[in-house]
Parts: structure tokens; sequence; C-alpha cells
């Protein structure tokens, strides 16, 4: 391995990166490299991972893409290194299960390598008070992959507005139509409260994490009814005109494999 998630990105970073911004930005690159492996681009993934193979690293890089392949030669190595070995438990376990469970160490990986940077750099408290509120503002990788993002609630602020960026993106007639502007939730006097309550969930891309951000061209696949931004899954609205049932690349893949 070259430079798996460090080597030459990790010293780019301590040369011209010193803040918890510039830390943080490091941190969302390498997520959303990792959400991609398992999401969008599963099905590579899971090719990759061959059990024959030998210990193998999930890598998510500072340019938002992502690697599978042997950890670093270097001890110690330039950053931490992400859970070792993580293809030898692909065949033996249900595959939402194996996929969980590269989350859960994902985001283990992810907090090390930020913190790693942060205690290199000589951050205070209050600079890692900082970089851990952005940190904690974002889905974990777990979340995304298991859906939990989707169904968590926004703070309550008092107040409701359908144009915030956390609103729920509407489902037309046609599942795969662009998300329109959200209902208003009921008064607090109305009885149909727990409807206003859902109102204020906030759906995540189940792609990149994001949140739906009104005026957004989304589209929901039709076997797990997750909402993806059609950039991330490279679906255009003139495109999505022209499509009756969409599935996810996730669900695409299972399908191919049964």
């Amino acid at each position: 391995m070259d430079d798996a998630g460090g080597g030459v990105a990790a010293a780019a970073l301590n040369h011209h990166a010193r803040s918890p911004e510039d830390v943080f930005r490091d941190f969302h690159a390498r997520r959303a490299g990792i959400v991609k492996a398992l999401t969008t681009d599963v099905e590579k993934f899971y090719q990759l991972c061959d059990p024959e193979k030998e210990n193998l690293c999930l890598y998510g890089l500072p340019n938002e893409t992502w690697e599978v392949t042997l950890p670093a030669e270097e001890v110690p190595p330039e950053l931490p290194e992400p859970a070792l070995g993580i293809n030898f438990a692909r065949d033996g376990m249900i595959e939402k299960d194996w996929l969980s469970l590269v989350a859960v160490h994902s985001d283990a990986w992810l907090l090390s390598v930020a913190f790693y940077f942060g205690a290199r750099f000589g951050f205070d408290k209050e600079a890692r008070r900082r970089l851990f509120t952005m940190v904690n503002g974002l889905p974990t990788v777990y979340e995304i992959v298991t859906g939990v993002a989707k169904k968590q609630l926004k703070p309550s602020n008092g107040s409701s507005k359908s144009g915030k960026s956390n609103s729920k993106p509407s489902r037309h007639s046609n599942s795969n139509s662009k998300p329109v502007k959200p209902a208003q939730p009921k008064d607090e006097d109305d009885d149909g409260q727990e409807d206003a309550q859902e109102e204020e969930q906030a759906y995540s891309c189940a792609s990149c994490g994001e949140t739906y951000v009104n005026g957004e061209f989304w589209i929901c696949c039709d076997i797990c009814e997750k909402w993806f931004h059609g950039k991330c899954v490279r679906i255009t609205p003139a495109k999505a005109e022209h499509i009756k049932h969409y599935k996810c690349p996730a669900c695409s893949s299972k399908r191919s494999r049964e």
C-alpha cells in the first residue's frame, strides 16, 4: 500500500491545516468516501472484500473517495489504522449485519484520525470541543447505513418552519418525483399533533448523510424507501421522469446477487 488514507494526504494536512475547521473538513471528506463505499458503491465494495485475500482495511480518503487495501507497512503508521481483516467476516454474516459492523469500525477510525490530528496540532480544550461539536453534528456512518439517521428527530426550537433544511421531502404519487415543499405542520392545539411532530423529522440522504434542503432534487427508492440526493446516485430530474420504479444501487446489487 502506498498512502491509503494517510501518507501524502496526511503530510499535506500537517503543513497547511492547523484549525479544528481544517481537521473537520478532512474528517467530512473521509467520511463521505466511506459512506459511498457502504451505500452507492456497495456492490464494488462487496466484491473487493474477498475473504480469500489477506487482511484488508477500508480507508476513507481526503478527496471523498475510498479504498480497500492492505494496512500500512510502516510502524508506527502515519495515521491510526482502520479495522483489520474486514473481508474475513463477509461470507460468515448476513450482508446488512456485516456492513453495519464495518460502519461501526469506520466511525471509530474516523474519530481516531480526527483527534490524532487534534493532538498532533496541539489543540487545547476549546479547540477539541469545537472539533467534537462539528463532528457530532453529522450522522454517524452506522446511522446512515442502518437508516437510523432518517428516523432521528431534529431539536425542537418552539416553532416549525417548512422551509428548514431538515424538512421531510414530500413523496408524490410517483415516488421518483422531486421532493416539494413539505406541508405545514398542524397547530399545537390540533388533534393531529403527532403528525406535526413527524414533520419535524430530519430526513437524511442515505448516501451522503446530509439533511434535506428545500428545493433540492431527491429521489426515493421504491424497495427500501430511502431518500437520496439525485447527484449522489447520478439521477437527474429529466432521467427520473422516465423511471417508473426506482431501485437504489444497494437494492439493485442485492437483487443481482439473489
